[in-house]
């Protein structure tokens, strides 16, 4: 299994809205140039995260995208379904009605594959934006908080 550009790219981007965005709004271009992706792609991106409910958009020049839950409830597992769908090692742990497999009943090799898959998800749920933040911090990474100017009439 190899784990997509799109979910690697799209687990950077909401780590750094989670990490660097005080809570506010950051635009595509701040995210982009930290994280070395694409403004298109990551457009790309974050219009099927918003289309999943993972992030919310501001209008304005104070706008921009921002997580629609705190980060301690997105799961790299909800990151991996939005873009890849569910995660699948082999076909034939499909459900029923769609595997492709003729040797179900007697493949002793399909309950590694079922093992392995189990403690993949159980490892991506348990992984949120907050866990990731907190190893952040760990390393040593320097948050960019951006600066928000107030103007007094």
């Amino acid at each position: 299994m190899k784990i997509t550009t799109k979910v690697q790219y799209a687990v950077r981007a909401l780590f750094d809205l989670a990490y660097h965005g005080d809570g506010g709004p950051a635009q595509i271009k701040e995210i982009s140039k930290r994280q070395k992706i694409s403004p298109r792609y990551l457009e790309q991106i974050f219009h099927q995260l918003k289309k999943a409910d993972l992030l919310e958009t501001k209008r304005g020049p104070r706008g921009g995208y921002s997580l629609k839950k705190p980060a301690g409830e997105i799961t790299l597992s909800q990151i991996v379904q939005v873009l890849e769908g569910p995660l699948e090692l082999v076909p034939c742990l499909r459900p029923k009605d769609t595997q492709e497999c003729d040797l179900e009943e007697s493949c002793v090799a399909k309950m590694v594959w079922q093992e392995l898959q189990d403690k993949m998800e159980s490892h991506f749920n348990a992984l949120n934006l907050e866990e990731l933040c907190r190893r952040a911090r760990d390393m040593g990474i320097k948050r960019e908080i951006r600066h928000r100017y107030m103007y007094y009439i």
